[in-house]
């Protein structure tokens, strides 16, 4: 039996499809009894639980071969960092009371950092809480999600611009969600024995400008980059309702992207690259009427 979490967003979803598809056995965390009634109906285990509740998540792990666990991110929190290590505290009691065999986690390229990457310090908090409390652990470190250019669509569709905070001509690694699921997934099937990290990249870098060359196929309509200055990543986003802190961490994080400070750590790292790309990605996050 395999544990899910995260199976309403976009990387959860991809383990448990890829593991549905090769037949193994599935337990997938919601929040509640709705939200996994489409994966009860394909065979899978649902348990209703809060990765934030460890003693739930114990008893949700307990018995399992595996888990790919993740740190779902709690934009409402005043203290968004402590809200993260508030719930990576919660995995790492509840993979060591459970004794599970293995777990994978989702991290973020940059997470060897110390400081000065956003949010990414979550995950490097959580890769420490971890690390003891596992039996064995593989940690994966994906590069930029395309996924996230998914933010850009309303620009996109209302007047062909594609607004980005990153230096016009910066091309950078990136990686579809489906690839780090598939990753993920493949993970569970063959277990590492200790600890692994997985760096992920996709199957090139991608500018600013490909991805508007991706949106122009995919809409079959001209879309031109709008480059913005970082300082403005701020008030832009505070404006669109974030709150002020988890904005700075955001603008910190590209920052730190765009100058070439978040990178792989490579060494002791085992590198896979995806094969999901960005025309593809980015096609798939358009509404269906888009591309008619």
């Amino acid at each position: 039996m395999y544990v899910v979490a995260g199976v309403t967003g976009h990387t959860g979803k991809a383990v448990a499809e890829a593991l549905l598809a090769k037949g193994a056995p599935l337990r997938v965390i919601v929040r509640s009894e709705e939200k996994g009634a489409a994966w009860k109906k394909r065979g899978a285990e649902v348990a209703v639980s809060s990765l934030e509740d460890a003693g739930a998540l114990n008893r949700t792990l307990a018995g399992a071969s595996g888990a790919y666990l993740l740190l779902p991110p709690n934009y409402t929190a005043d203290d968004f960092l402590d809200a993260m290590r508030q719930t990576a505290d919660a995995l790492g009691w509840a993979a060591r009371a459970s004794n599970i065999a293995h777990v994978v986690f989702l991290s973020s390229v940059g997470a060897q950092l110390p400081s000065g990457t956003g949010p990414i310090q979550a995950l490097r908090y959580a890769e420490s809480a971890l690390g003891p409390a596992a039996r064995n652990l593989t940690l994966l470190r994906p590069s930029y999600f395309m996924e996230n250019w998914s933010e850009a669509v309303q620009g996109v569709l209302a007047d062909g611009a594609l607004h980005s905070f990153f230096p016009a001509g910066f091309a950078f690694p990136m990686i579809a969600t489906a690839d780090i699921g598939r990753i993920a997934a493949d993970s569970l099937l063959a277990p590492a024995s200790g600890r692994r990290i997985l760096e992920l990249e996709g199957p090139q870098d991608y500018s600013p400008e490909d991805i508007a060359a991706a949106f122009a196929a995919a809409t079959r309509r001209p879309v031109h980059v709008a480059v913005h200055p970082l300082e403005a990543m701020i008030p832009a986003l505070t404006s669109a309702g974030l709150k002020p802190g988890i904005a700075a961490l955001l603008a910190e994080m590209t920052g730190a992207i765009a100058s070439g400070y978040v990178r792989r750590e490579g060494g002791r790292c085992e590198f896979r690259r995806g094969t999901v790309r960005a025309e593809d990605a980015i096609a798939a996050m358009l509404p269906q009427h888009a591309t008619r």
